[in-house]
């Protein structure tokens, strides 16, 4: 009896079984982490389902059900000992924090004599008996036909004919194809159409089916299951992203559910279609082995080795910037003049260096850090589209509906037909050129033209392909683009943000920045995005907080409401007051060339034009700095200053390594920007204004512990995944990717959806430039206030209880004072010396 569920106590006995496994499928379902299209490609934690579980158990079953790793080699902890950046005294606390009483000398002796190469035995598949018995990759050509069908269905534009129905279910989709399919059987898989046929039309019921063939015993269907999913985690992990935008607004799950029967009716049919004597025999040897109390001692062995040294590294990581703070010195107070300019920068990384510059190129210049979309959660529509982007965090649901227009409605009608134009005119130039006999005249008197276009892209003297926010766009247009607040068009009587909602949302944005008085004379909101091409994965450079898109939009948005003067008198009344002489300007940095565009300089008065062209000196002399501190990290071409070897990166389409985008992120600072002005981060923190003296209730710490902090441990844990294993939490070689779908990767020609990032991303080919470090929040507030959000919020408990990320306070000396150790309890810091 189910005691825990009396719905299903008073079914029939096939009814509870099939509600037991439609339970036990979303289970496994919900292991798996979602994964974005290109289009707005944002970093996700890759653990996302399992952080309710210990790291270390965590670490335990992905090794054993998909051979998964989570450390790196045990040769790169012992490198860092003899670097100095990993001390006998952080190994000594490791092993204290895992209970073990090895000696630090004797622990790494066994670490030294133990091999990396070892086989292990991971949960065995169908396919992987299957491969055993025959010697024929089976689990190969499975991934292969899946994935193929799988780029037809989710397919976004990219293919000009679709094999797939996609107007079916998942499930219902592959069984047509799969019936009619006939390279199942030309490659050795007898009856594999009939097989298939067979199945329940119902995927849960065709699941259960196959679970039956297999002879799946009830204790080693959860580890199946997720096994199942791992091997095919990339397709796996865009069905979990669909479900997630479904339930997000409103919607139910189902399609990984879908896609993990159609892995299991695969399995089935693999054992019925494989000719070959002894593979029942084998197969049933071989299922016996799923329940998971058959770890491996010598697994366990090495794996509990490498991570008390993993933890050893995140000691020593948090020791170094912890000491940062510590041996800081005394606090600078603020002036209590008025500021020339306040930039409220988006808490990215990369923002910490132009940020640091900034300060340096002009001291009467504040910076604040806050999430690039600016507490101003968009949908907003460009030009010539019909639907809008998501300008916010995946985490939330857009807002009010924005439409991107021209100063009037003439200019509006001309840069619209002239993109419906541009767009017209590329979509026949792309059937031209793709057409079974157009073809042929393409690749031969016309791809000649192309000479002089392919010789100035290749010396970085234009650009291979437009910028995707000037697409379609003369340069007129984009110069002059602006943003509606009010409700216009025919096409979309519900755009726009009606005045109360406006006020709502400035006082929310200004409070939540801290920023409730002491404007500046200009306050930049500076959005980011990067410029770069022949890049896939760009959009990962573009802002997470945006949803994978640049921060434009947002800052002209916030701009264009904080400018306005019905908002400022409404915000009188909830006692924040704006200066008249106060005017909010809407900025883009670029982090690839680390220059930073205003975009509505109309709002300056004329009197004021020689303060700005101040201003913007102050910009292009912290560009110029930023550019010249990150070229050393690129480690730029000899005989180009900074500047221009950057700019040519930028623009350079063989450049796998145009910027470093947030490789190196290892900290978020939650404090008063006094509490890390002078500090050196090296690009490597994320830096997020807060004074919890001005948050009555912490209802602001609330809310960036439950926001900023959960997307930044996704950051993060993004980073660490495909640094400690590229192979099946990254995109591996960039070099050889091939755009599927238009969602995603390939890593050749076939084989399953790539995740997470490229190889270039986290290495420069010698060194690792993401090490793998769990992410150290630090936070100014008081320690109560934080156990308050912790209690309120498993899903972040869960975060900081399970060794996801290291949580830290600061005291009112600006001094790192206190660790969390789990279960709301705190410790003294006592940093010791490296």
């Amino acid at each position: 009896m189910n005691k825990n569920n009396p719905e299903i106590n008073n079914m029939s006995a096939d009814s509870k079984n099939r509600k037991q496994l439609l339970e036990t499928m979303r289970t496994a379902a919900k292991k798996i982490a979602p994964v974005w299209p290109l289009e707005r490609f944002v970093a996700v934690n890759p653990y996302l389902g399992l952080t309710d579980n210990r790291f270390e158990n965590v670490a335990r079953d992905l090794a054993m059900a998909g051979g998964i790793q989570m450390t790196l080699p045990t040769a790169f902890y012992l490198q860092k000992m003899e670097e100095g950046k990993l001390s006998r005294q952080d190994i000594f606390e490791a092993l204290n924090r895992h209970h073990n009483e090895t000696s630090v000398d004797e622990f790494l002796d066994s670490a030294k004599q133990i091999s990396e190469i070892h086989t292990f035995e991971l949960i065995p598949t169908m396919a992987d008996v299957a491969q055993k018995v025959t010697e024929k990759d089976w689990t190969r050509f499975m991934i292969a036909r899946i994935s193929t069908w799988a780029a037809s269905y989710f397919d976004q534009g990219q293919a000009i004919w679709k094999a797939a129905d996609q107007e079916k279910s998942p499930f219902a989709a592959w069984k047509l194809e799969a019936s009619v399919d006939l390279t199942t059987e030309m490659s050795g898989l007898k009856g594999f159409r009939k097989a298939v046929k067979a199945f329940p039309e119902n995927a849960v019921d065709a699941a259960q089916e196959a679970l039956k063939t297999l002879n799946i015993p009830d204790d080693g269907k959860d580890i199946y299951l997720h096994s199942l999913l791992l091997r095919v985690g990339g397709w796996a992990a865009y069905a979990a992203r669909v479900d997630w935008d479904n339930e997000l607004y409103g919607g139910k799950d189902g399609v990984l559910i879908e896609f993990l029967a159609i892995l299991l009716c695969w399995e089935a049919c693999l054992l019925k279609c494989i000719p070959h004597k002894e593979l029942e025999s084998e197969w049933n040897t071989a299922r016996k082995t799923l329940p998971f109390a058959t770890i491996q001692k010598e697994l366990n062995q090495q794996l509990t080795q490498k991570l008390i040294l993993q933890e050893a590294y995140d000691l020593a990581a948090q020791r170094e910037i912890v000491s940062k703070f510590n041996d800081s010195g005394e606090i600078l107070k603020k002036s209590k003049e008025q500021a020339k300019a306040q930039a409220i920068f988006c808490i990215d990384v990369r923002s910490e260096v132009y940020r640091r510059n900034l300060e340096m190129a002009d001291s009467d210049i504040e910076t604040l850090g806050f999430a690039g979309f600016f507490a101003f959660p968009i949908n907003y529509v460009p030009i010539g589209h019909e639907t809008g982007e998501a300008q916010c965090p995946v985490l939330l649901k857009t807002g009010p509906t924005i439409l991107e227009e021209m100063p009037d409605s003439e200019t509006t009608q001309r840069a619209l037909n002239n993109r419906v134009l541009y767009r017209q005119v590329k979509q026949a130039w792309k059937s031209f050129k793709s057409g079974a006999i157009t073809c042929f005249s393409f690749v031969s008197p016309i791809g000649l033209s192309y000479l002089p276009k392919l010789f100035t892209d290749s010396f970085g003297l234009t650009r291979p392909v437009p910028h995707p926010d000037q697409d379609g766009l003369k340069s007129e247009f984009v110069k002059n683009k602006r943003v509606s607040l009010t409700a216009s068009g025919h096409d979309h009587p519900t755009s726009g943000i009606p005045l109360d909602q406006q006020i709502s949302m400035a006082k929310n944005a200004l409070s939540a920045m801290s920023l409730t008085d002491d404007f500046a004379r200009f306050v930049l909101i500076v959005g980011h995005g990067s410029t770069m091409v022949n890049n896939p994965h760009a959009t990962g450079y573009d802002c997470g907080a945006c949803g994978g898109h640049t921060g434009e939009s947002n800052a002209r948005v916030a701009a264009e409401v904080l400018n306005n003067r019905e908002v400022r008198a409404g915000l009188q009344r909830e006692n924040i007051f704006i200066p008249v002489n106060t005017v909010f300007l809407a900025c883009l940095h670029d982090t690839t060339t680390d220059e930073v565009t205003i975009f509505n300089e109309y709002d300056v008065p004329s009197d004021r034009h020689a303060e700005l062209s101040e201003l913007k000196e102050s910009l292009r002399n912290a560009g110029h700095g930023s550019r010249t501190e990150r070229a050393l990290r690129l480690a730029s071409e000899d005989g180009l200053d900074a500047d221009k070897s950057i700019m040519f990166r930028s623009k350079d389409w063989s450049q796998t390594r145009p910027e470093w985008g947030l490789a190196g992120c290892s900290a978020f600072v939650v404090a008063p920007r006094e509490r890390t002005k002078g500090i050196d981060f090296g690009g490597r923190s994320f830096l997020h204004s807060y004074d919890w003296k001005n948050d009555k209730d912490f209802g602001v710490l609330e809310l960036i512990m439950t926001a900023p902090m959960v997307v930044t441990s996704w950051i993060s844990l993004q980073y660490y995944a495909s640094t400690v294993d590229n192979r099946l939490f990254g995109s591996g070689n960039k070099t050889l990717h091939n755009v599927t779908a238009g969602v995603g990767v390939l890593e050749g020609y076939s084989g399953d959806l790539r995740v997470g990032l490229p190889w270039q991303a986290v290495h420069d080919g010698e060194n690792f430039q993401h090490e793998p470090v769990r992410l150290n929040v630090i936070i100014e507030a008081p320690i109560s206030a934080m156990n308050n959000v912790l209690e309120k919020h498993s899903a972040v408990k869960d975060l900081c209880d399970n060794g996801w990320i290291n949580l830290l306070a600061m005291d009112e000396t600006g001094s790192v004072s206190h660790r969390y150790r789990g279960e709301l309890g705190w410790e003294e810091m006592n940093v010791h010396a490296a």
